[in-house]
């Protein structure tokens, strides 16, 4: 199981994610509505403004203070070392 750091020391699995995406959208503005009112919305941001909204396959919509960029630049970076020990 990969985990990848969404910042402030929380942790999402990689296996289990199906989107990062930006807030900024209506639809994803909706998405994270509906989420709250299904009690299904993670808030890892700590008080800061949200940067990321991540969706992952069991319904839960995480929000992060960190940018999509960023986080998709640390699952890169998880599989480029897992696939250096699988050579190895």
């Amino acid at each position: 199981m990969k985990l990848i750091n969404i910042g402030f020391g929380n942790l999402v699995s990689a296996d289990r994610l199906i989107a990062i995406v930006s807030p900024e959208s209506a639809p994803i503005k909706r998405i994270v509505q509906e989420a709250r009112e299904r009690n299904m919305l993670i808030d890892a941001t700590y008080g800061r403004r949200t940067r990321a909204v991540i969706v992952m396959d069991s319904d839960h919509v995480v929000l992060s203070a960190i940018l999509p960029e960023t986080i998709s630049g640390r699952l890169g970076n998880r599989e480029t070392e897992n696939e250096v020990t699988e050579d190895e």
